[in-house]
């Protein structure tokens, strides 16, 4: 399923984080594994953001997921299923069914 995670980092976590080099060597290690088709980066609140669009095959990839950027960053990382535009139409064309 096409699922929107979100990674969010606070002020502490974050700069250690970026000094000692450990969130680039996260982000590349979650992107070569994952392969998101989307990686968006920002800032919510504050704090540093990441939004990643993955194929979320089963819920049971939510631990292994979420649990580096939790030990590594106490970070805040939610999951959201979404979809493309291709989607939409699709589903929307069930309506009319």
């Amino acid at each position: 399923m096409r699922t929107m995670v979100t990674v969010t980092i606070t002020g502490e976590a974050g700069n250690r984080g970026v000094k000692d080099g450990s969130m680039a060597k996260s982000i590349e290690a979650f992107s070569r594994e994952y392969k998101p088709e989307a990686a968006y980066f920002t800032t919510t609140g504050g704090d540093r953001t990441a939004y990643f669009v993955i194929d979320l095959k089963d819920p049971s990839e939510m631990p292994s997921i979420a649990e580096p950027f939790f030990m590594g960053f106490n970070a805040h990382v939610g999951f959201r299923p979404v979809m493309n535009a291709e989607d939409l139409q699709r589903g929307l064309k069930k309506l009319g069914a």
